[in-house]
This record gives C-alpha cells, structure tokens and sequence, in this order.
C-alpha cells in the first residue's frame, strides 16, 4: 500500500511540474514580448489641439457615414473602410468615383490612431489631414472642399450640429472642421481585449501553445523590429523587400514613401501595417493582391528575413496573428439629414447629375 501511494504521489507530482514548466515559460515570454508590444488601451487616446466631445463624436459619426460628401452622393468613408469589416473594405483596391481603382489597398481604419502618420506612405500626419485627401482624390470621392461645405450648409441639421461640436465660432461649419470631427470619431474606432492583449496584461493561458511558439517566433526572427508598440505597426517606415524583392504583382511598380519625399533612400519604403485584426482584413500589402494570411507571412519571411521560416514556423505566426484581433467597435448607423432643395444632386461622372 505504501509502494503504491508514494507511486501515486509521484504521478500527481510528474503531471504538476508539466503545466508549471509551461506556466513558467509563458511568463518569461509575456515578459519578453512586454518589451515590444503594448496592449490596446479600453478607451481612446486624447487628440492634441482637437479635444472629444459628445457632439463632436457624433457629428464626426455622421460625416463617416455621409455619401454626399463625394461628388457622386455614393461614396463615404465607410465605402472603402467599412467598421464592419475589419475597418477595410474587402477589396484589392477601392473603388471610387466613376468605378475607378485606386492605386494601393485600402488600409484599416481601426486603431489607426495609433500610427504615426496615415496612408501608405505617411503622406497625411494625423487623421484629420488623411480625412480631407480621399474627398478630394479624383480616383476616390472627387469632390471639392466648397462643393463640401454648400453640400453640408444646405442641410440645418448639419449646420446645427457643427455650433453644438465647435462653440463659440463664427462660422463653425468648415472643411477643417468637417476633417476634426471625423477625426475625433475614428479616435473610438479601436479594437482592446484581444486574446494577445489579455496574454500582454498577465493571463498567460489566453494563447495556447501554437499561438505562444508563434510569438515567440515572431519575436525571435525580427518580425517584432517592424511590427511592435501598440499597433503591431504603424510606427515607422521601412524598405520592402531588403532581403529579396518579393514577386513582381506584390510590388506593383509602387515605389512607396519615395512619391511624397522623392528621396532616393525612400524607393520601396512604406509605413509598416498594422498587424491588429489582420484576420479580417485580406487583401494584403499595398497592392492587395495576397488573400491568403498564411502566404503573406511567407512572402514576408522570404522578402524581409535573413533566414526563411520553416513551415511549422509559418503556420504557428499564423496562429498567432489571429489571436490578436480585438473586440470589434459596435457602431450604429446613423440617420442623416434630408436634403433640401439647396441640397447639390449627384454627379456620376457622366457630366450630367442622376434623374429618375
């Protein structure tokens, strides 16, 4: 009897050490991976010179989901950044007026203030610059910031809301303000809890296995240098394809940062990607022509890496990436204003405005 309690004693403790050897290693990961990631704050960042109020989260609401600030009445920030699908719009690139393409995939809206500069390229410096170059762009909503302002004065709802969201001014209903007040919306638009945030902020069962070799892969092979901070990304700018140049559709002629500074150095630069929620939103790279996540994270060993990834290491990034979508942002649609007979009608892009 004796011989047979000590041997189950021995059982018990055998099966204990097991979990508490991986209890032991997943925290000295977390303790690594603290140092190049952080977890998504619960609530938004403050905007410098652009505090949030009530009515200005709801103006800028309603201006996201406003088609009329695009010349054809069909296009609105949403079209091409849908907070329903992962804060992109599931295309190679967008579609814009006239069923024109744009040049580069659509980027996510979701915790993207939390990049250092928006677009690709870095050409806007915050989200109120990036709000005014799509309605403006004649590949994307082609409209003209006059055109925007007699489109939303034409409305009184509209022109009230603008005296609620900026108190105090003369004439409050402007094209910079129409861009701070989108701007202090998409502010919300972030993604926290993710099953990695919760790994960041101490409960180490929230990755399994595959999900915790995947990071510490992700780590160990330098995917972190480019991928880090609070947005896996989104913080600087770097060479694509300083390892070897991925295959020529990938690239698509686009030579990056290189069209806003015409600097030599920036050919084949771009702002590194957000990683967060990178599950839901495929199309990949600026060319948008990679669905498959698994593929990208390939693509990305073979044209960033000294060394390649193996399979089971491609496979475990993978799992781990999808770990890091967050709780999606649940945003109402809102109800916009009726147009007046002031109100400008579409124009398609045919030279004549739609009839019936």
């Amino acid at each position: 009897m004796h011989q047979r309690n000590l041997l189950f004693v021995l059982t018990v403790i055998t099966t204990m050490l097991l979990p508490l050897a991986a209890f032991a290693a997943a925290g000295d990961l977390q303790q690594e991976a603290g140092g190049y990631f952080k977890p998504i704050p619960a609530s938004p960042p403050a905007l410098k010179g652009n505090p949030a109020t009530t009515d200005k989260i709801e103006l800028g609401k309603m201006l996201y989901f406003e088609p009329r600030l695009s010349r054809s009445a069909l296009i609105s920030c949403n079209t091409c950044h849908n907070v329903g699908l992962g804060g992109a719009d599931y295309q190679i690139t967008s579609t814009g007026h006239g069923w024109q393409r744009g040049p580069r995939n659509a980027p996510t809206v979701l915790n993207s203030v939390y990049n250092i500069a928006q677009f690709w390229d870095g050409r806007a410096a915050d989200l109120a610059e990036q709000a005014k170059g799509p309605v403006q762009a004649g590949v994307e909503m082609n409209n003209t910031p006059e055109n925007v302002i007699r489109t939303l004065k034409s409305m009184p709802e509209y022109i009230d809301r603008f005296k609620r969201a900026f108190p105090g001014e003369k004439d409050p209903v402007t094209f910079d303000n129409m861009a701070k007040a989108i701007e202090v919306f998409e502010a919300t638009l972030i993604t926290p809890g993710s099953r990695f945030d919760q790994f960041l902020t101490g409960n180490l069962a929230a990755l399994n296995d595959t999900e915790q070799k995947g990071l510490k892969t992700f780590i160990s092979k330098g995917c972190a240098d480019c991928h880090g901070g609070i947005n896996m990304g989104g913080d600087d700018y770097y060479g694509f394809g300083v390892a070897e140049a991925p295959r020529a559709e990938i690239m698509a002629g686009d030579k990056g940062r290189f069209v806003v500074t015409k600097s030599p150095d920036d050919e084949h630069v771009f702002k590194s990607p957000s990683l967060r929620n990178i599950e839901l939103t495929m199309p990949y790279f600026h060319s948008g022509v990679v669905w498959s996540l698994r593929e990208s994270v390939a693509v990305m060993s073979s044209a960033q890496l000294d060394t390649k990834l193996t399979e089971a290491e491609i496979d475990a990034i993978t799992a781990f990436l999808k770990a890091t979508t967050g709780i999606q942002p649940v945003v109402d649609h809102p109800i916009l204003p009726p147009a007046t007979a002031t109100t400008p009608q579409p124009d398609l892009g045919t030279g004549t405005t739609a009839g019936h």
